[in-house]
């Protein structure tokens, strides 16, 4: 055999070989996702991450992303500065295209330097603080400040004559709560004069909640209110019914979640909070989504599982819509408007966006919208 035929034939292997790589599966697209799914509010990210594993089991069985899979990445922040601080670098390691997260403005406050530092296009389906709104980042989020939050509430309650709201607040979520109690107390000597006295407490297993509520209490509060998430909202409630039984109670809306109602019983009947989407919603869209998340999880869904949702549909969609040499962020916001489960998602140039909310009390172990 000639040189020259032992080398053409070597090329046509190579090009097959070639050929063949070509024609194969392409690599999977890594998006990543961070929140807490462990530790005392672990309610909230594990119901996110179920929202974003449905939604992005959706999006691969559609075809994914032009026939690449769309890979998830999840990690756990632990709601402690130290595990958020490791998980993020560990998502930035991985060159994940997004990250769907974090849950809570205090680990946000760990995990976003981190990711922005890496140009990591991210979105949060929670996160509230002023601390994170008006800002030309990277971050998105899916939810209203907590100045929109406390205003509202701030209005329904000195509407219903509680002129003088006694506040426990979390302390290991202070990014979070402290925001959301500055909001509030402006918005209640704003919209009627009241008067608004707090106590700060640092959630963990040995916690005090009848000492919390002792002190609550020495301020003669006509009304008492919990910035905390729902574990503690619960064991507050318990405190406060037996305390000062006649007292109205009140949450903000970090504790709505299924767990509120499942641990709080009868002590969380008649506690106001507020929920960032519709409960009752019998469109065909959130009907579908919700029979299709009980099927996988055997869970009705909360509203973490919602935003998250609504933030991993921004995801997926900007990633199909970006152009060569496009950055996510352009993608996404060339993309707005978005159409979430139940709200349409628009958002400014800074990421922020309006959401619609619900009041609502629980009544029978349910929440009721306030009409």
């Amino acid at each position: 055999m000639s040189f020259m035929v032992r080398l053409q034939r070597l090329c046509l292997v190579v090009l097959a070989s070639f050929l063949l790589i070509a024609c194969g599966p392409k690599p999977p697209v890594k998006v990543g996702f961070i929140g807490g799914l462990s530790d005392r509010n672990s309610d909230n990210g594990q119901a996110g991450l179920n929202g974003v594993i449905l939604a992005v089991e959706q999006f691969n069985r559609a075809g994914g992303l032009d026939g690449r899979m769309v890979d998830l990445l999840a990690r756990d922040d632990a709601q402690t500065k130290e595990v958020a601080a490791q998980s993020a670098q560990e998502l930035v390691d991985a060159q994940v295209e997004a990250i769907i997260g974090p849950f809570t403005s205090s680990m946000a406050e760990v995990i976003v330097p981190i990711t922005g530092q890496a140009g990591i296009f991210q979105v949060s389906p929670t996160i509230t603080s002023m601390a994170f709104y008006g800002r030309d980042d990277n971050l998105f989020r899916i939810n209203r400040t907590t100045s929109d939050n406390a205003h509202d509430y701030a209005k329904v309650m000195l509407q219903r004559g509680q002129r003088h709201i006694g506040v426990a607040y979390d302390l290991r979520n202070r990014n979070f709560t402290e925001s959301w109690l500055a909001e509030f107390r402006h918005a209640v000597t704003v919209h009627g004069g009241g008067k608004v006295s707090a106590v700060p407490y640092e959630s963990g297993p040995d916690t005090d909640f009848a000492l919390v509520m002792n002190q609550l209490l020495q301020h003669q509060p006509d009304g008492l209110f919990f910035i905390s998430g729902a574990l503690d909202v619960a064991r507050l409630a318990q405190q406060a019914r037996k305390q000062a039984p006649q007292l109205p109670i009140g949450a903000a809306e970090w504790a709505a979640t299924e767990q509120l109602v499942e641990l709080g019983g009868e002590v969380v009947e008649g506690l106001l909070i507020v929920q960032n989407y519709d409960r009752d919603d019998t469109s065909p869209r959130f009907q579908e989504f919700t029979e299709a998340y009980f099927k996988r999880f055997q869970r009705m869904p909360g509203y973490s599982s919602v935003s998250a949702h609504d933030a991993a549909t921004v995801v997926l969609t900007a990633l199909k819509n970006r152009q060569h040499g496009e950055t996510l962020k352009a993608a996404a916001l060339r993309s707005n408007p978005f159409q979430g489960l139940q709200q349409q998602i628009t958002f400014d140039a800074n990421g922020d966006t309006a959401r619609k909310v619900f009041f609502t009390e629980i009544h029978g172990g349910r929440y009721v919208q306030v009409k």
